[in-house]
């Protein structure tokens, strides 16, 4: 039978701790009577630096059901790291991982459908949203248009697939060698290869809390997800800056028709000229590159990711 981790990223989230660790439960206790999982199967709770109970309740879970494993990350490393070390962590542990939010916002129902998927040979099972009516709207069509942008800037990645997956052992291993620091797994995952499927996913509302995903840290994740995997805004500001000529040239017929109209105004042409031609295609351009080498300064200095503070096995 599968030995199967479903790893769970926490961050301040002690108000759903042990609801989900009950509804994991029961999940597991199914899963294993009806021959899916072995008996050994495991939660492994990653806490991402938590300021609150988070952790002092994850070892208590740990106390009374071995099933629940704890990682402590030494600092708070970000949502995609925290994934990354539990993957790693349960790789050599399990035949198979599933990764899931703790607020269990995402289907747990369509685990036992991923498993199955495994056994029928698939490496990578992607959990695919087809109802977010639970979300917030301005959540849901921010990542609409999100899932849209990074699809037309050239990112393969699944379409309305976040972080709700199953992995095989093998493809976990190919994604150890993958060294790069500004971590987009939805874009890494599918490049890997290996067989794939998609299950179905309804989002549900949290069963308490609040979501610690903020709009900033969203827009940090698109951004790092474009950047990370498409050149294509280098050739948007290429672009900008013909669009900015042409309007500069615009510009300059109409100075020359006003200095031949007497209507020129002394000190207004140049100004014009700086702003339009010099000052805001630099900017932009500035600005659009050093997000690029900003990226590189990071990836060459090959600092780890995480570092763990304590390891509840």
């Amino acid at each position: 039978m599968t030995k199967l981790a479903i790893v769970c990223p926490c961050y301040n989230e002690e108000a759903v701790m042990e609801i989900s660790a009950r509804k994991l439960q029961s999940l597991f206790d199914r899963m294993i009577a009806d021959g899916l999982i072995s008996p050994d199967s495991f939660v492994l709770f990653v806490n991402d630096g938590s300021r609150d109970a988070t952790w002092q309740i994850i070892t208590r879970l740990h106390q009374t059901d071995n099933r629940f494993k704890g990682l402590n990350l030494a600092k708070n490393v970000g949502h995609q790291n925290a994934i990354m070390a539990g993957m790693m962590t349960a790789r050599d542990r399990s035949d198979a991982v599933v990764t899931v939010d703790v607020d269990l916002q995402d289907d747990i129902e369509a685990i036992p459908r991923m498993v199955k998927a495994f056994h029928e040979g698939y490496d990578v099972v992607y959990g695919v949203k087809v109802e977010r009516t639970a979300d917030p709207v301005l959540k849901r069509l921010s990542a609409q248009a999100f899932y849209r942008l990074q699809e037309r800037m050239g990112v393969k990645a699944i379409y309305n697939h976040a972080d709700f997956r199953l992995m095989s052992r093998r493809v976990l291993d190919e994604l150890a060698r993958y060294r790069e620091k500004n971590l987009y797994l939805r874009g890494i995952i599918p490049q890997i290869g290996f067989p794939s499927t998609t299950v179905e996913d309804v989002i549900a509302p949290r069963p308490a809390g609040e979501s610690k995903y903020s709009l900033t840290k969203m827009l940090s994740l698109a951004l790092d997800g474009i950047t990370s995997f498409s050149v294509k805004p280098l050739y948007a500001i290429l672009y900008l800056g013909v669009i900015f000529i042409l309007i500069s040239l615009g510009i300059g017929g109409y100075v020359i028709y006003s200095l031949f109209a007497h209507t020129a105004v002394h000190g207004w042409a140049s100004l014009m000229l700086s702003v339009w031609l010099v000052g805001g295609f630099i900017l932009v351009a500035l600005g659009g590159v050093g997000l690029y080498v900003g990226k590189i300064y990071q990836e060459v200095k090959d600092r780890p990711l995480y570092h763990i503070e304590k390891f509840l096995d």
